[in-house]
């Protein structure tokens, strides 16, 4: 199998342009190539650096898992013929620490079964090799579309009749009564907004908010601002029955509540 893979992967710049961006154009993802074949990594590192990429390299299963379950990565690129840990038992360790973190498989396999356990296994793409260097850079943009949505930039939230300005980290209720936030309780509040659409795992928001990676740590700081939160987000002059600020997803996480709304 080693002596094939060599022969498996070209990138041909001559044939086949990679693209480039300029300016505001040029996308600030974070990407980890796994792969083992030196030449291989190299070629898929060099294109995505080209295209404007960021571009983290490991040549094993067991860097694989390290690198990719670091914070502030935004896409995985997997092979599955990896030394030391396969591949597909990579993705599913990342699945139990990042299962939101976005993984294209690479792979020689090309059956359907092969194809189809990967994607069941939670890999969200998977290129058959050989591919081109047009392909591949395609794949990840359409990926990187769906999963890294803009940020969308929060300023004032209301609650009930409160309103909580991020930037001063204050909430300020009526008759004069303010309250402060601390500050990692506004960037989650943040985030949470910010993401309103949709529910969002512990893990994410520990790798998001607090900037750690996740392997091997317990979540329950998570909780315990979450639940902090919650009690400075309740009116001073209401009773029991008020709207939820923050939701709780079973088996998931936490999302905005029907009681914040976006002011500005």
């Amino acid at each position: 199998m080693g002596a094939d893979k060599t022969t498996i992967f070209l990138f041909s710049t001559t044939h086949c342009p990679l693209p480039t961006f300029k300016g505001n154009d040029m996308p600030k993802a974070h990407i980890v190539v796994v792969e083992d074949e030196p030449a291989i990594r190299r070629g898929l590192s060099d294109a995505l650096r080209l295209s404007g990429y960021e571009v983290t390299e490991a040549p094993d299963g067991m860097a694989g898992l390290r690198e990719a379950g670091a914070a502030g990565v935004d896409l995985v690129l997997l092979d599955i013929m990896l030394p030391k840990k396969d591949g597909l038992e990579v993705l599913l360790e990342l699945r139990r620490t990042n299962p939101t973190r976005p993984v294209i498989l690479l792979t020689a396999r090309g059956s359907e079964d092969d194809r189809v356990r990967g994607l069941k296994m939670g890999a969200d793409d998977y290129v058959v090799k050989p591919f081109s260097a047009k392909e591949l850079i395609a794949r990840v943009e359409a990926l990187l579309r769906r999963t890294m949505r803009p940020t969308v930039e929060v300023r004032l939230v209301t609650v009930g009749l409160g309103t909580i300005d991020l930037n001063r980290r204050e909430i300020r209720w009526p008759e004069g009564i303010r309250s402060d936030l601390s500050e990692t309780e506004a960037a989650l509040l943040k985030y949470l907004v910010s993401n309103r659409e949709r529910a969002v795992s512990r893990e994410e928001l520990l790798s998001r908010v607090w900037g750690i990676g996740t392997a091997g740590l317990e979540t329950r700081a998570v909780d315990m601002h979450v639940a902090r939160l919650r009690a400075k987000l309740k009116s001073p002059d209401g009773g029991d029955d008020q709207p939820e600020a923050i939701v709780t997803v079973r088996a998931h996480g936490y999302m905005a509540g029907p009681a914040l709304g976006v002011d500005g």
